[in-house]
């Protein structure tokens, strides 16, 4: 058996640049990981995949990014073999914290450790781009990583120190292609949103570093059909966060605090500011990417 975490992300700016003729936008993302997440368990069971969800299912069984990426995983691997999963959810759906995302990643992991060999580096993270385009940052495991191209091209950087967050997760979702077409509208007849920028190593080096960079395209147009988010960013701001943003598409808002202490008053104050938004305090991971020695996926996952 093996239990593993799934963490959740934000994204500590985001920038979407030219759309291609493919219609896919490039993009431009830094991602840090959190302790707050999901939780799976995976054994070893008689051939098929079993997966059991304790919280909101949205979707199919089948149609289950965790479930896609184990049958992918045993359609490589081959028949004979199988797998008995179980989800525990605890990451909001349609939030922009990469719930769906990082239970793919945590699950192909897992099936890598029940199921040594046969499937190798550059084939987990073929699969877990095809799944989707944040899924090989949750198969990397770095807490801190750029990601560009179509959010799928992952750099991982030095970790840094722990630090609070506040998550405030509105009463509302935000369906991501709805987002982009929003996004889009606002930009028809504009000059293209432009190519990649170039950092430097210092630019990422400190968390007030990061403050300087923090932005995110969507917030514009989603906070102007959605004036709460805007309020409710503007009032983490105001609490003395470094940083304050929405995650992704939307819709959670999200804080980044020197100390605890802050973080925690915050929570109390914005609770009863914002009653019908949930809040709660975690924290950014530290810890470099762990699947360096995992075949052919430190040479695909990087600069």
């Amino acid at each position: 058996m093996v239990e593993l975490n799934a963490p959740a992300k934000v994204n500590l700016f985001l920038r979407v640049l030219d759309r291609e003729s493919s219609g896919y936008h490039q993009l431009e993302s830094l991602f840090a990981s959190l302790e707050f997440g999901d939780r799976l368990t995976l054994e070893k069971a008689d051939p098929g995949i079993s997966l059991v969800v304790d919280g909101p299912e949205i979707c199919a069984v089948q149609e289950n990014l965790v479930y896609r990426g184990a049958d992918a995983f045993f359609k490589l691997r081959g028949p004979g073999e199988g797998v008995k999963i179980h989800l525990q959810k605890r990451i909001p759906m349609g939030g922009g914290l990469g719930g769906g995302s990082s239970d793919a990643g945590a699950t192909l992991r897992g099936l890598t450790d029940l199921f040594p060999g046969t499937v190798g580096g550059s084939q987990l993270l073929q699969i877990a781009g095809d799944l989707g385009s944040d899924v090989p940052f949750f198969l990397y495991r770095a807490s801190l990583a750029m990601a560009r191209g179509r959010g799928d091209i992952i750099q991982p950087l030095p970790p840094l120190p722990e630090v609070p967050v506040l998550l405030a997760v509105p009463p509302l979702s935000v369906a991501t292609p709805e987002a982009y077409r929003l996004l889009a509208q606002t930009r028809e007849g504009r000059t293209p949103a432009g190519a990649s920028r170039e950092y430097s190593s210092e630019d990422f080096s400190t968390w007030e570093g990061l403050a300087e960079l923090a932005e995110n395209d969507f917030e514009e147009v989603i906070f102007s059909e959605f004036p709460l988010l805007e309020r409710i960013r503007r009032a983490i701001r105001d609490s003395g966060a470094l940083i304050s943003l929405m995650s992704g598409s939307g819709s959670t808002l999200f804080g980044v605090y020197a100390d605890e202490t802050k973080a925690v008053s915050a929570k109390l104050a914005l609770s009863e500011r914002f009653p019908e938004t949930q809040f709660l305090v975690t924290r950014t991971e530290s810890r470099t990417g762990d699947l360096q020695d995992r075949e052919g996926l430190e040479s695909k996952v990087g600069d």
